[in-house]
């Protein structure tokens, strides 16, 4: 039984129509949207689904079990606080969320259950696991850099998930990220300075998301990669999330609770 904050509806909403035992049960959008009052199934290719899209999401939370929110920062911080007033399980795979958001998300977190991700892909949490237990076991002879291109109308930059990869780099070698980030080189840097993990930034196409971590030292380089084709790995992530969250204590939790990732070496 599962809602829908709509930022990208169709492939999340195909996903849960897709899934034996979910149903979607309620899917809201902003106040004056062209989805407003259309069948959400009819709008996602699958068919008519008995589930007209609203604008009243906390009516959504009052009557769901679980809800995916794929929207904005501000809309987000509302939809923990409707989560926590209705104890409904909520997912939370927006993007750009700063610092102030995340302990708000936290807060309403002791409340009620919330799986936050800046990239619900299966693969690139695999990614970020991969990234911890590279840079726990090489030392600052490999310089780490983060290399990210996504479409050209994303907003945010570097990526959540950029971030997120630089995030577990830094964990793996027991350093805070903003003491050791490179975010922006241009005109005379001068050296790069041992230890440093540096990001960069292609915005172009339509790419759905390319994020590269280069583990680079005299004479050899690792190179992981993950490449997003299809926005439907985001949805297939975020509902894996919602069905494990069922039965788990209200917390904030992360893709590497929902994968079995917590607590491993690195």
């Amino acid at each position: 039984n599962l809602g829908r904050q709509l930022g990208d509806l169709n492939p999340l909403v195909r996903e849960i129509a897709g899934r034996k035992g979910c149903v979607l049960a309620g899917a809201t959008e902003r106040p004056g949207a062209p989805a407003l009052g259309q069948d959400a199934g009819l709008l996602a290719g699958v068919g008519p689904l008995g589930c007209v899209v609203g604008d009243d999401p906390k009516a959504l939370f009052a009557s769901v079990d679980a809800v995916l929110d794929f929207t904005t920062p501000k809309a987000t911080l509302a939809h923990a606080a409707l989560a926590a007033e209705a104890r409904a399980i909520l997912v939370i795979g927006t993007t750009g969320l700063q610092a102030l958001d995340l302990e708000a998300i936290a807060a309403a977190a002791r409340h009620t259950t919330i799986v936050q991700s800046a990239n619900m892909s299966l693969g690139v949490n695999l990614l970020m696991q991969l990234t911890r237990q590279a840079a726990h076991l090489l030392d600052e002879d490999f310089d780490i850099e983060i290399v990210e291109m996504h479409h050209r109308m994303k907003v945010d930059a570097p990526s959540g998930t950029a971030l997120a990869l630089g995030e577990a780099a830094a964990s793996g070698r027991g350093v805070a990220l903003d003491r050791v980030a490179a975010r922006g080189r241009d005109g005379i840097t001068g050296a790069r300075r041992r230890g440093d993990i540096g990001f960069a930034v292609l915005r172009g196409g339509n790419v759905v998301g390319d994020h590269t971590v280069i583990l680079a030292a005299d004479n050899e380089r690792i190179e992981l990669t993950h490449k997003a084709s299809d926005r439907a790995i985001f949805a297939r992530g975020a509902l894996r999330a919602a069905l494990w969250a069922r039965g788990q204590k209200p917390g904030l939790y992360g893709m590497a609770d929902v994968l079995g990732f917590t607590g491993q070496p690195g």
